[in-house]
């Protein structure tokens, strides 16, 4: 898997500490931000996320670029909608050649499940190779593609947005891929954007657990463990 920040607002925490102050101030807006310092921009983003009046944090935007992640994880990653995603093709990308697949490490840790587990995707390469072989067009045949199938996406979401998939995904109950993925993008933002992420990660860094009786029970080490990160 990689994950890269490709863009995004420049300096985001001024551009939402702009926002929030304007909804306050009768000053225009030049001399609003030539108003603001350094100091005063974290102050003001603290008491924004702390009263939770997180609207203003649609102003910031990230893109990420994506690689390497299997179809079961794009298909969970594009269920948050509020969101811009531009995803490889499979109807105009041929896998003929080889298509890349995603091992868990449940299976990839056996080697009877490793062994079963290459068996059936070289079938089912096999298989769609053939079929584009005999003329098949791509967007036919990569009905037998598996969700284990690498893809890459390009992904836009706001911070407010982020902040919530971060919530989600971050937690221990995400599945492992989708929660690695969402670590990555979590590391790269938290250096631009410090004060408006410093908090974010799973539901149960800054409270009980929103997963109630389903609760993974390991909550002092995952609050360590984005403390730490």
């Amino acid at each position: 898997m990689k994950v890269a920040l490709l863009q995004h607002t420049p300096d985001p925490e001024l551009a939402v500490a702009l926002a929030a102050r304007l909804c306050y101030s009768h000053v225009d807006i030049e001399a609003l931000k030539d108003r603001l310092s350094g100091a005063d921009i974290n102050n003001f983003l603290d008491k924004i996320m702390s009263l939770g009046h997180q609207s203003v944090l649609e102003h910031a935007s990230f893109t990420f670029g994506i690689e390497g992640i299997s179809r079961v994880t794009s298909h969970q990653l594009v269920r948050h909608r509020v969101a811009s995603y531009s995803q490889q093709s499979q109807r105009y990308v041929s896998h003929k050649e080889r298509f890349a697949v995603v091992t868990p490490p449940t299976i990839a840790e056996n080697p009877g499940f490793a062994s079963l587990y290459e068996a059936q995707i070289a079938a089912l390469h096999a298989g769609y190779a053939a079929l584009v072989e005999a003329g098949v067009p791509a967007e036919d045949a990569r009905y037998l593609l598996p969700n284990a199938t690498e893809t890459k996406i390009i992904v836009t979401m706001n911070a407010r947005e982020l902040l919530h998939f971060f919530g989600v995904r971050c937690c221990e109950r995400a599945q492992w891929e989708i929660r690695a993925m969402a670590i990555e993008m979590l590391k790269l933002v938290r250096p631009v954007a410090p004060t408006i992420f410093k908090k974010a990660g799973p539901g149960c860094l800054g409270g009980p657990c929103p997963e109630g009786s389903m609760c993974c029970g390991k909550m002092v080490d995952v609050r360590k463990f984005f403390q730490e990160l």
